[in-house]
């Protein structure tokens, strides 16, 4: 069976407008789905990225631009400028790492329904409240949020490490089992004809 280590944001836009084809490619070709989430602002200090609000204010505007255009053609409602900018991706990165170790609920709902909050319904996904209420709506205990702590930090610091050795610098990021690198939501066309055995 074909993996794919999906390493992934919970404030990334570009992992936002993916929506849930990462999941429907995996279906489609059998394949499983580890996630990965990591401290991207962190990651790009590690791989010589810019965060975006020290970029240069062309490379900002086109950002604005790529967003809403993205979302247009995804059918995403998309609010390019969340009202706390950048927010705190831990602690929903934590819940998401407990919710995965648990092996019920939808994990990719999850991720979804955490970029959903931030990017479309301009919700602050650090706030306890918001993040019991995504664990909700994928079918995980709303206990999750607190009870999962302690692993969710030590696998979110490990997810970072683990990213750097293997390449990656950006999100969404996709690993396949044999090594095949994509880098971007628009970059699922390609991954989805890897795994269909292209040449």
């Amino acid at each position: 069976m074909a993996h794919i280590d999906y390493y992934f944001a919970t404030i990334s836009p570009f992992t936002y407008l993916a929506g849930q084809r990462l999941e429907e490619i995996a279906q489609k070709h059998g394949a499983s789905i580890t996630y990965k989430p990591l401290d991207l602002l962190a990651l790009f200090a590690r791989t010589g990225g810019t965060p975006p609000l020290e970029r240069h204010p062309s490379r900002q505007a086109y950002r604005l631009q790529e967003l809403r255009r993205r979302a247009k053609r995804a059918g995403l409602a998309l609010n390019p400028r969340p009202t706390i900018f950048p927010v705190n991706p831990a602690p929903s990165s934590y819940a998401l790492i407990a919710a995965q170790n648990t092996g019920d609920g939808d994990v990719g709902a999850l991720a979804r329904g955490f970029l959903k909050a931030y990017w479309a319904d301009d919700r602050n996904i650090a706030e306890d409240d918001v993040i019991r209420d995504c664990l909700v709506q994928a079918g995980f205990d709303p206990a999750l949020a607190d009870s999962g702590l302690l692993s969710g930090a030590e696998t979110y610091g490990a997810n970072l490490e683990e990213a750097v050795a293997k390449g990656v610098f950006g999100a969404p990021f996709y690993i396949t089992d044999d090594d095949e690198r994509f880098w971007g939501h628009d970059r699922l066309d390609d991954l989805d004809w890897h795994l269909a055995g292209e040449p």
